[in-house]
């Protein structure tokens, strides 16, 4: 069987059950005496180990094989969990997600792992039932299963009535128990192959184990499901067994006395082994429970609708979609608004009624579609978020520190380009609070703080952006300590100092080569970090405040668009050249009269209510030709970068319009103050400003 058609599956599942893993663990350090998790756990590597088996990475199904040996010494409460056995664990997971890592890479998976596999070992050793039990599981891996699960079908007193409604329309009651071969590979699709099947001639009313179980593997060769069908049993059984892999299909037709109401409860419903505990079963009843609340209201919908067909299992509604396919995607519908704008201005020109009225309906369906291609691709940040509990652990460990980290809104949704860039600048930042902020448990008590410190990763919507947020309870920034390095460092004069507020000191920790740590360590102290976390950010649309109390506590403000793709612009023109303003940056627009110009230390600056604000004309910064005289008023563009404002000097404002942007190319990178070009509905091209660059 060619597995290669797998491996990309393979490598996204063993990466989702290995982060369930480090999750499940952190709660267990936390929660030493709940077995619950150590299921959970066991469950996780479990499947794993079966997965790379089937796929043929031994390596990773072995070292996985011992892992799952500790696990069940655990399980059975024949060892104690406590931070050095965890440290042990977690090292065995680094050498799982490496291993997985390099088969990502288009490897095999090879590793180096007789240390952890050492360390394991030693835990095992003297635990006779847990060698007999590590036999079993070695003889599971090979295919030699040592028992099989029964698994019953429930249903509850409103599944029984639509049985019973079922039979008067018509349809056959059938529970079919599908068998599959020992040797078969990935059940999972297998699974998805036999429900294909009996979704063309009938509905799936329930299964055991639940949809979401069979789909993550979570059974053992055989499963039950009970169709409703006008088919006859031959034909259903000739068509099951076309799929691959299937050993046999039993079925029997039943009506709704032949089952008892999981409200009456059910007793041994599994001929449980040693991997299928009692969290595993009422887990089972939990999402069963759930299915049967989705397909009351599904069954309401249908029979508001007066359709009388019989109801349907609730189903998983998504799929996997490779990153490149939405990438281009995405760029065919930036052409599209390309040419929606070319459309907007040729109706506008030639002024027909029927010609605007089409072009005005095409630009609603296409926003629409602008919508839901920009959701398709929006990713929640728990998927940056994931990385940091196991890294904060291990990093309080190292400083001696005891930090308690609270992570919220973690469903927050951004696009995924910005996903993929935000990671390493958090990184950096939550290494920041942990060294600098957060003190040690001694010096905690001595200010009359609790020996824990609080770490907080938040992130939350708020208009067209995401706000990300790092704040601790640690000491807070040292506004002195800040201020005379960054005097020692020719940053700022001794009498600018003095006129400085909390804001624009805070700002001199993010720039190049900037420490104030008295030693350098492996945490920091070399003065990188924060500088690139700055550019990151900047160079992502984005934008990082800092504000800080002391022995209060920090707090890292990030402000991200939700997407870099499509933004909106305000365009205007310099001379015969336009330019595109993003609106994210815009305060508002204003007509100043010449002589309320001002000027001060050798710039031009306006009084916008009560501020001063510096004027930067772009047609000095760009050099644009002069054709035209601006006469006696100035059309002012008010930016924000942070605290700071500075006022652009454009020749006339165009209007706010959406556009695409597009890449300068290779030849024309780090250009000053400019992030992009985009094609306007005239065909000509408006240069995207950076505003960010212009406010010093």
């Amino acid at each position: 069987m060619e597995m290669s058609q797998y491996l990309e599956v393979f490598i996204e599942e063993s990466k989702e059950h290995l982060q369930t893993v480090n999750d499940s663990l952190l709660k267990l350090e936390k929660n030493p005496e709940d077995l619950t998790i150590v299921s959970e756990i066991f469950r996780a590597a479990h499947t794993l180990k079966g997965m790379s088996a089937t796929m043929n990475y031994q390596d990773l199904a072995n070292l996985t094989h011992k892992m799952e040996n500790v696990l069940d010494l655990i399980r059975n409460n024949k060892i104690q969990v406590d931070s050095d056995l965890l440290d042990i664990i977690f090292d065995a997971v680094d050498d799982l997600e490496a291993m997985v890592g390099d088969i990502a890479a288009g490897g095999q998976g090879a590793r180096d792992v007789q240390q952890v596999v050492g360390k394991l070992e030693r835990i095992e050793e003297g635990e006779a039932p847990a060698k007999v039990q590590s036999e079993q599981i070695v003889s599971e891996s090979k295919g030699e299963w040592t028992s099989e699960i029964s698994y019953e079908l429930t249903i509850d007193e409103f599944q029984r009535t639509v049985l019973m409604e079922s039979a008067e329309q018509g349809f056959i009651n059938y529970e079919i128990t599908v068998s599959l071969t020992k040797d078969c590979m990935l059940k999972g699709a297998r699974v998805y192959m036999v429900f294909e099947v009996l979704e063309q001639i009938g509905e799936v009313a329930q299964s055991a184990p639940t949809v979401d179980q069979l789909e993550e593997e979570n059974f053992d060769l055989q499963f039950k499901v009970l169709l409703l069908s006008t088919h006859e049993e031959e034909d259903i059984q000739a068509r099951i067994l076309k799929v691959s892999e299937i050993d046999s299909v039993d079925i029997k037709k039943v009506t709704a006395e032949d089952y008892v109401s999981d409200q009456e409860g059910v007793a041994n419903s599994a001929s449980h082994d040693h991997f299928v505990d009692e969290s595993n079963e009422q887990s089972s009843k939990k999402e069963q429970a759930a299915i049967a609340v989705k397909e009351k209201e599904a069954v309401s919908k249908e029979s508001n609708n007066q359709e009388a067909s019989p109801q349907k299992a609730a189903q998983s509604k998504t799929i996997r979609v490779n990153i490149d396919r939405l990438d281009v995607l995405m760029n065919l519908f930036e052409e599209l608004v390309i040419d929606r704008g070319r459309l907007e201005q040729i109706s506008t020109d030639l002024n027909h009624s029927e010609l605007q009225e089409t072009v005005e309906r095409m630009s609603r369906i296409s926003g629409d579609l602008q919508s839901i291609i920009l959701n398709m691709r929006m990713v929640p940040v728990e998927q940056v978020f994931n990385r940091f509990p196991r890294m904060v652990r291990q990093l309080a460990r190292d400083l001696n520190k005891k930090v308690n980290l609270v992570v919220e809104g973690a469903e927050t949704e951004l696009d995924r380009t910005v996903i993929d860039e935000i990671g390493d600048p958090l990184v950096h930042l939550i290494r920041n609070s942990l060294d600098h902020g957060i003190e040690t448990p001694e010096n905690r008590l001595a200010k009359g703080k609790p020996e824990e410190g609080n770490l907080k990763l938040q992130a939350y919507h708020s208009g067209n952006h995401v706000f990300i947020e790092i704040s601790d309870d640690g000491g807070g920034i040292n506004r002195d300590k800040v201020l005379n390095k960054a005097i020692n460092n020719g940053l700022v004069t001794n009498e600018q100092a003095s006129g400085l507020s909390d804001q624009q000191v805070f700002d001199y920790i993010m720039s190049s080569g900037f420490s104030t740590a008295d030693q350098i360590s492996d945490v920091s102290g070399r003065g990188v970090g924060l500088d690139v976390v700055k550019n990151t950010i900047e160079s992502l649309g984005g934008s990082i405040t800092i504000d800080s109390v002391p022995d209060k506590g920090s707090t890292f403000s990030i402000q991200l668009p939700l997407t870099l793709s499509i933004i909106s612009v305000m365009l205007v023109e310099v001379q015969q050249e336009k330019y595109a303003v993003p609106l994210s940056s815009i305060i508002e627009t204003a007509i100043v009269k010449k002589e309320d110009i001002m000027h001060a230390h050798n710039k031009q600056v306006i009084d916008f209510r009560g501020s001063v604000v510096p004027l930067v004309s772009l047609e000095d910064v760009f050099e644009v030709p002069q054709e035209v005289d601006k006469g006696d008023y100035y059309s002012i563009v008010i930016i924000r970068k942070g605290d700071k404002m500075a006022g652009l000097v454009v020749d006339s404002f165009i209007g706010q319009q959406e556009v695409v942007l597009k890449s300068l190319g290779n030849y024309l990178q780090n250009v000053f103050a400019i992030s992009g070009a985009t094609i306007l509905g005239d065909g000509q091209v408006a240069l995207i400003i950076d505003s960010n660059a212009l406010i010093k």
